[in-house]
């Protein structure tokens, strides 16, 4: 089961990503990086002519609640579990009932602003690191590929993570068996 925990591994000791696993970071990357420019095309119409929160906008909340945790905590090299997703989820419910006491909606400008400000931040990061890791074959989570450019950049080693969701440590690890046989 996937976990928040903060596990930090000796630098060297995951496996550095094969082709597939590379290419399936660079892949997760120009999505994140699609979904970014498609946030950016609605930023003058958050909120549509019939008063609804633009669509793009609704869809990426559950994914970024899910994935918020792990981009802060690892990335940032944080134990804080799952309080960066309580703290956006209490941001989100602030903003909406804020919005209806004012607009006398739920559907406010106020709650588009603070979800599109808060996914262009998510899904920025995760894209910019996936395609770093993709490119640089940043070993266990894309999280950590800025650490790990910083390393490679300056010589000193920097810990290492797995990938705690997702299909890319599964890949790695079997990439590394394969290439080892």
């Amino acid at each position: 089961m996937a976990t928040t925990d903060l596990k930090l591994d000796e630098p060297g000791s995951l496996p550095k990503p094969g082709p597939i696993g590379r290419l399936a970071r660079l892949v997760f990357g120009l999505l994140c990086a699609w979904y970014v420019k498609g946030l950016i095309d609605v930023a003058d119409t958050l909120v549509t002519s019939d008063g609804h929160i633009h669509t793009l906008i609704w869809n990426g909340i559950l994914p970024g609640l899910f994935l918020i945790s792990y981009v802060i905590n690892i990335g940032f090299s944080r134990a804080w579990r799952k309080w960066p997703a309580i703290v956006s989820g209490a941001g989100i419910l602030a903003a909406a009932g804020i919005g209806y006491l004012l607009q006398g909606t739920i559907e406010s400008e106020l709650l588009a602003r603070v979800i599109w400000i808060w996914e262009l931040y998510v899904f920025s990061h995760l894209g910019v690191a996936f395609l770093i890791a993709g490119s640089i074959g940043t070993p266990g989570c894309e999280m950590r590929a800025l650490h790990d450019l910083y390393s490679r950049v300056s010589g000193k080693p920097t810990k290492e993570h797995y990938c705690p969701i997702g299909p890319l440590h599964p890949i790695d690890q079997w990439e590394s068996r394969r290439q080892s046989t």
